[in-house]
């Protein structure tokens, strides 16, 4: 089968397109014809090796450990092992796996769930992770609660699309953080306030939220606590920036360590894909209270330029891979 595989960390230039065997279905596995897949920003930094301490929890320190790129996919059930009881060949499934930008993909049964009955398979490709970014961060660390105050930092991309949706479906009062050519974006995904940061700081603003979404922003700690109330909560997404050991998980640590001294909660958040939130998700999906956004869709072959479109652009949305 065709998939996309590195041998070595680097830049979208180290992909290839390459023949590997089909992968073994296990006793509690299902393996999946790919029909589509999605990229984002965890996948540049697998690839990239980037900050170097994803190196050091398991990605694989001098090359990496999984050679076959991508995590999000759908497509159809293609054969399933002896213990899965939940899956048939045939059905349309979506969520989370390694390897997914290839031909074919297995994962535990309890990685995946149906399809949503109101998407298509390229669309429910784009959901997985970034939207349980977005439920974990807003109704775990963040518990958020109707009629309060949320500010989502980068509320176009990846996860921000989601944050926003599933922020109103909680009952919150948003306002979204994004550039220019994203207000009308921002908008149509149900943001009360938007926010254009190239011509307000909102940092300085006389407002106050009771729950911040920082999604790998570049404001420091003090920046974002002076708009937080002082019993809010600040849950930090994302790693972006900051150096090539750290990244900007340094933030991470920061917020970690001033958060006991003071009153308000700083939340660091590593997403954790499972059964439990892709169910949650698609029932909000399926009750129209969130739909992906596509920004451009690429072909299998075409992953390297993907994962140039993502560093260098400032997208409208999640990245698809159609195989």
């Amino acid at each position: 089968m065709k998939a996309i595989a590195q041998r070595i960390y680097g830049s979208a230039d180290v992909l290839e397109l390459i023949d590997i065997d089909m992968p073994e279905v296990r006793e509690n596995e299902v393996r999946i014809r790919v029909q589509a897949a999605s990229l984002h920003i965890g996948d540049w930094h697998v690839m990239t090796g980037r900050p170097y301490m994803l190196r050091v929890v398991g990605f694989g320190l001098r090359v990496p450990a999984v050679r076959v790129r991508g995590m999000d996919v759908a497509g159809n059930v293609e054969s399933v092992g002896r213990s899965v009881t939940e899956f048939r060949a045939g059905d349309d499934v979506f969520g989370t796996c390694q390897g997914a930008f290839a031909q074919y993909a297995c994962a535990p049964e309890s990685n995946f769930a149906l399809k949503p009955t109101n998407l298509t398979l390229e669309q429910a490709a784009a959901v997985p992770t970034s939207a349980f970014a977005a439920l974990q961060a807003l109704r775990g660390r963040g518990e958020v609660r109707s009629g309060q105050k949320v500010l989502i930092v980068g509320a176009t991309g990846g996860v921000g699309i989601f944050a926003v949706q599933i922020a109103k479906s909680f009952g919150a009062e948003v306002t979204g953080v994004c550039s220019t050519t994203k207000l009308d974006l921002a908008r149509s995904l149900g943001a009360d306030h938007v926010i254009d940061y190239s011509k307000e700081d909102f940092t300085r603003s006389n407002r106050r939220y009771d729950v911040i979404l920082d999604t790998g922003g570049n404001r420091s700690l003090s920046d974002l606590r002076r708009v937080l109330t002082p019993r809010g909560t600040l849950v930090l997404i994302g790693g972006e920036g900051g150096n090539r050991v750290l990244g900007g998980t340094d933030k991470w640590i920061q917020a970690l360590l001033l958060s006991p001294f003071v009153r308000q909660k700083l939340r660091p958040l590593s997403t954790t894909p499972n059964k439990k939130d892709l169910l949650v998700v698609k029932e909000l999906i399926e009750a129209g209270a969130i739909t992906p956004v596509i920004d451009r869709t690429f072909a299998l072959s075409e992953v390297p330029d993907a994962f140039r479109y993502l560093e260098n652009a400032h997208g409208r949305g999640k990245i698809v891979i159609a195989v």
